[in-house]
């Protein structure tokens, strides 16, 4: 991953370049604009701030910039809520310079967690961290996500399965490409909270070097908030599958996400999470997460 004020000033500049001056509510003067989307002035102008001012921001420097001033930036550039979360996050990280990379313990979801999971026995469940790594499931979510648990390696990866295994991935992910889009903007999101942390440096890595649609995807500068939604998944046992997705904080384990697929009673998705809950129940190896 680049350095923090690389990161900030490609952030900036790339959300600037989005927006044509008509949207912004000014006048174009023309046609023969030099730069896409908004000039740093006009950017100045619609924030409040001094041109010299926003110049030193988006050249990689938030350090010393008041709230106010970044939610009137937030404003200026038209940032949705993951964006403007993320605009906090690397102010925060101005504020507070430097420090090692590290390497976080590993992870191990408490027994009463994993007692939540075993519980929720008509739903695949499921704990990962913002890096997208399996930490935990119930025995419906190790029989849905069987395709990405099938990488030896762990902990096993989403992210990992959607960039370096792509034909098991465009297999499995019925709209393959939202969802590459989705999983590198939330790995984006997480670099703005945990700049530092080392296991996600090297997933970024290594997803880098081995994937160009990764490379893409991640020069795009894109975040996404994990969101409840929809998803759409065709397994290899029970076929389409199109279910509902709740992403919940675990805020006594922070940095933690626990996600519940249904799908609503009488439909074609109840039927196959009924089936797959059967072929589950007949499997007797138990899957290694960890």
């Amino acid at each position: 991953m680049t350095d923090l004020r690389t990161e900030i000033k490609e952030f900036l500049s790339s959300r600037r370049a989005r927006i044509a001056p008509e949207r912004a509510g000014l006048p174009a003067y023309g046609g023969n604009r030099r730069v896409k989307g908004l000039r740093r002035e006009e950017v100045a102008l619609l924030a409040g701030v001094s041109v010299d001012y926003y110049v030193r921001m988006e050249r990689g420097s938030l350090t010393g910039a008041s709230d106010g001033v970044l939610d009137a930036l937030a404003s200026a550039l038209q940032l949705d809520e993951a964006e403007r979360d993320h605009l906090f996050h690397l102010a925060r990280q101005s504020r507070t310079p430097g420090g090692a990379r590290r390497r976080r313990p590993a992870v191990t979801v408490r027994p009463a967690l994993q007692q939540v999971l075993d519980a929720l026995t008509d739903a695949p469940a499921w704990i990962c961290n913002g890096r997208y790594d399996v930490l935990a499931t119930n025995q419906l979510a190790r029989a849905l996500y069987s395709p990405v648990l099938a990488d030896p390696r762990r902990p096993a990866n989403t992210a990992r399965f959607v960039y370096l295994n792509p034909e098991a991935a465009q297999a499995f992910f019925v709209d393959y490409d939202r969802i590459a889009c989705d999983v590198a903007a939330k790995l984006r999101m997480e670099a703005g909270r945990n700049p530092h942390d080392a296991e996600l440096i090297a997933l970024v890595g290594e997803l880098s070097t081995r994937s160009e649609l990764f490379r893409q995807r991640w020069a795009s500068q894109d975040v996404r908030l994990h969101r409840s939604g929809h998803k759409r998944l065709h397994h290899p046992v029970v076929g389409r599958l199109d279910l509902d997705v709740e992403s919940m904080d675990l805020s006594s384990e922070p940095g933690l996400l626990l996600n519940v697929y249904t799908a609503p009673a009488g439909t074609a998705a109840a039927d196959g999470l009924a089936l797959l809950a059967s072929w589950a129940a007949g499997q007797a190896t138990e899957i290694r997460l960890i």
